[in-house]
Order: structure tokens, then C-alpha cells, then sequence
């Protein structure tokens, strides 16, 4: 894989990784975003499949967390705290009464050092102690990668001086049909039969319900927009999909995409327990690269328990001494 310098402004990079059959992804170090990733549609062209803006300082501005990774939390935290310890940690409502994503400036906002180290590149950033309302200093490091069998690899690791939480994910953007005119017609699988059981602030409980043989159930591919009109309690709380699906994950495929138009497939691997489904609801005509109207992309994040700070699902929480890793692989194909 070749990895390459492309342009640096007042600290902003941006870098392009090429592997042997000619794909590319380019990154840039602000939020640690994904910029461009192009696999080869079934004509041999060069598809552009995330959301986002031609330059890094595009995605300064407002903007839906396009393709960025997100801490120290990603999700919501219901009512805007938790307890940590024994003592309880206050957090910026950044989402009606709620914390989201990390706050008024989490990771998506930071400069990251980045760095190529053999054919990875790395980005590290080191969240301080109290930064966002969360105790204890947290080194991170991301690490992108391109291989030969057309897989972009996300890997997270991070340590910390003393106990915290921490839950990352990518909020990349997706459109296979490379035009994001809607998502409706995309086929989607995923791998899971329960999804969280939510409020109408999307706040998970921390119980989960059975979706075999609902409109939320993918199992059996079908396109995302079949049912996403449907009259529903949690369809209607979102606006559309948005819900974290408790992944049935064997180590193989979790979740898959497909465009007809293209021919472009994505399969999702990970080694996290849940991916939250994002049919992008809340996306308003914003310009970019493209115009991003409403349901023109979809998300497919994988992570850990959301809200587990507060709802008795399994723990996020990082103690001094140990370490997060996680693992997420998008592997793109001709269909």
C-alpha cells in the first residue's frame, strides 16, 4: 500500500492511501475524518462513497459529523451525566437534555497527529484530564489502513492515567450509489435480532427487543427504504432508522450494503458488540461534495453499549492500567 502526503495547511494534512489494484481513501488529521474513499464500481470507475466537503477545512464548519471519529463517547448519554466511582460526572447538553457524541467539541473537532508507520497510518490525540466533563487523561490512537482485498481497516486503541470511559466509532457517511440522492434503494442486511428499546429522546434503556420479522429486522436483505415509512413507535421516534442493533457477531460478515446502480457491495466486520443504524434523518440539503438532502446517506457505526454508563448494559468504562482496542473493517466488492 502507498501512503502519501498530499497538502498541509497551518497543521491540516491530508493523506492519500492507495493499495495494488488502484483504490484510494484519503484522510485528513482534523477529527481524523475520512475524506474521499473510492472503490471501483462495476463500469472500472472510481466511486466517491462518503458524505463530506473537496477540502480538510470543508468539514470545520457545521456539519453532521461526517466521517469523523467520535470520543470520548460516542452515542448518547441520557441527561447529560453519569456515575463514575461514585461520583457523579455533569456533561454539556449537546442534544436536547442529553450529551451526544462527545459534546460541544469532542474528537471530531481536534487536530490529530498523524503519521505513517509501515503501510498504516496512524493518528494519536491525547484528551485531557476534565476535557468535556471526563476525568482522567486519555491517550488515543486510530489507525487507517488499505489492503489488497479492497478492506479499509479501522483499528482504535487507548489507554488512560486513571479511570474514565471511553466507546469510539466512525461516523462515516455512506451513498454506494456515489450520488447521494437518497438511500432508499440501497439493499441492506444486518446480522442482529434485537435492537436497543429506546424513548422518544432516542435514549437507550438498556433492555433490548426481539425485531424477527419487523420492520427493523434485516436479516433477510431487503432495501433500507421498504419499510422506513412504516407507522411505528420507534420509526417514529427517529424520524426513521437510528437504532443501536445488538450484533449476532461470529466473527464474520455483521452488516452489508449494496447498490444496484453501481454494483458496489460493502461488508462490515467487527469486534464490537453493537452497530447503531443511522438512515441519516437529520440531514437537511446541506453542500458539500454533493447535496446532502434528507435520508441521502446512511451510517453503520459500530461501537460499544449505549448509554451503559447509566442503563446497566455492558461496561465502557476504562481503568488506569488497561486498554482499549477495537477493530472495524468495510471490505468493498463487485456484486
Amino acid at each position: 500500500m502507498e501512503i502519501k502526503l498530499l497538502k498541509e495547511s497551518d497543521g491540516v494534512e491530508l493523506y492519500r492511501l492507495k493499495n495494488s489494484n488502484g483504490m484510494t481513501a484519503t484522510i485528513t488529521n482534523y477529527g481524523a475524518r475520512i475524506v474521499t474513499l473510492c472503490p471501483f464500481d462495476k463500469n472500472g470507475n472510481a466511486v466517491d462513497v462518503v458524505a463530506g466537503f473537496d477540502t480538510p477545512q470543508g468539514f470545520m464548519g457545521d456539519n453532521p459529523y461526517f466521517n469523523a471519529v467520535i470520543g470520548r463517547v460516542c452515542n448518547r448519554i441520557g441527561g447529560a451525566k453519569f456515575t463514575l466511582n461514585g461520583k457523579e460526572y455533569p456533561l454539556f447538553k449537546n442534544d436536547g437534555n442529553n450529551h451526544l457524541h462527545g459534546g460541544k467539541e469532542g474528537f471530531d473537532r481536534k487536530l490529530w497527529k498523524a503519521y505513517v508507520n509501515g503501510e498504516n497510518l496512524t493518528l494519536e490525540y491525547v484528551s485531557s484530564d476534565m476535557e468535556e466533563g471526563y476525568p482522567s487523561t486519555l491517550a488515543v490512537k486510530v489507525t487507517y489502513s488499505l489492503d489488497d482485498e479492497n478492506g479499509f481497516n479501522v483499528s482504535y486503541e487507548a489507554t488512560t492515567d486513571g479511570d474514565t470511559l471511553c466507546s469510539l466509532t466512525n461516523h462515516a457517511y455512506f451513498n454506494l450509489d456515489g450520488d447521494f440522492k437518497t438511500n432508499h434503494n440501497h439493499l441492506i442486511f444486518i446480522k442482529s435480532h434485537q435492537i436497543s428499546d429506546i424513548d422518544a429522546e432516542l435514549i437507550p434503556s438498556g433492555k433490548n427487543t426481539d425485531i424477527t420479522g419487523t420492520v427493523y429486522d434485516f436479516t433477510v436483505p431487503k432495501k433500507l427504504g421498504k419499510d422506513i415509512k412504516a407507522d411505528d413507535k420507534y420509526l417514529n421516534f427517529g424520524g426513521g432508522y437510528d437504532f443501536n442493533y445488538i450484533l449476532d457477531n461470529d466473527g464474520g460478515i455483521v452488516a452489508s450494503a449494496y447498490s444496484s446502480v453501481t454494483g458496489i457491495n460493502m461488508d462490515v466486520y467487527t469486534d464490537r458488540p453493537c452497530m447503531q443504524f443511522y438512515s441519516g434523518n437529520f440531514l437537511d440539503g446541506l453542500q458539500g461534495k454533493k447535496t446532502y438532502g434528507h435520508q441521502s446517506a446512511f451510517c453503520m457505526e459500530t461501537q460499544g453499549y449505549p448509554n451503559a454508563v447509566n442503563n446497566g448494559y455492558p461496561s465502557i468504562e476504562l481503568k488506569k492500567g488497561e486498554k482499549y482496542s477495537a477493530k472495524t473493517r468495510y471490505v468493498f466488492s463487485i456484486k
